[in-house]
């Protein structure tokens, strides 16, 4: 899927070439002429990047900027007439991601767009190494700043091997490939010791208790392994809210 821009300018000539120019390069261009309605636009759409002139009727790009900064997440680009560089000082200041001086070059703005949404696509890809569990070819379990290495029984947290008993490592392996997933006490017992659990031995809580301190987890406010009350243990993945 192309990424979506949205270029924000009075100058109907300057933004028809800037939007034609764009178009060529592979993206998807969408143009408003106005302060007024800009953030509904930008709302509407959800752009990938917004180029924002600063001198626009109703509604300046410095305030523009300065609004939808507290809810876009994307990038934000400004463009200016002026020459001094307190309007980049002031851009950036307010939340722009970059600055670009009128008259535009086209190929430096097409340098300073796809450097922008190459940082994009570089904070997606750790976000997603981070939200997910990768298992490769049933050896390793990799989550976020944690290696569970299956083939030789070691586990590293930053880089740091963590000493872990046999017993120990087994329940890690079991919670972590089932990330995201609730396990109940007798489901623990079932897989790692095979066999049922009788409701009274707490070995599963001590073993709990002990990983969470290897694994520095806060045993008051855990993030990695949660306690769900009355159902059992939850290897968290970034975002899940249990």
């Amino acid at each position: 899927m192309s990424e979506h821009i949205l270029i924000i300018e009075d100058d109907e000539k300057l933004a028809n070439l800037i939007k034609v120019y764009l178009i060529r390069q592979g993206y998807l261009v969408d143009w408003h002429n106005s302060g007024k309605g800009a953030e509904e636009k930008i709302q509407e759409i959800n752009p990938d990047l917004v180029i924002l002139d600063v001198m626009l009727p109703e509604k300046s790009g410095f305030d523009i900027c300065r609004d939808i900064r507290t809810w876009f997440t994307n990038y934000i680009l400004i463009m200016t007439a002026s020459e001094d560089n307190i309007d980049e000082i002031v851009g950036l200041e307010l939340g722009a991601d970059d600055y670009l001086a009128k008259p535009i070059e086209p190929r430096l703005l097409l340098a300073r767009i796809r450097a922008l949404l190459r940082r994009k696509q570089i904070e997606s890809d750790k976000e997603n190494a981070k939200d997910q569990v990768i298992t490769l070819n049933n050896k390793s379990i990799i989550f976020d700043n944690l290696i569970i290495d299956g083939e030789n029984r070691k586990v590293l947290l930053d880089n740091q091997e963590i000493d872990l008993t046999t017993a120990e490592f087994d329940l890690l392996w079991l919670l972590a490939s089932n990330a995201g997933k609730i396990l109940s006490r007798d489901d623990i017992f079932s897989q790692v010791r095979g066999i049922d659990f009788d409701g009274s031995d707490r070995s599963i809580d001590a073993r709990i208790s002990r990983l969470r301190r290897k694994l520095l987890d806060d045993p008051d406010n855990p993030s990695r392994i949660k306690t769900v009350r009355g159902k059992g243990y939850l290897f968290m993945r970034e975002g899940d809210n249990h």
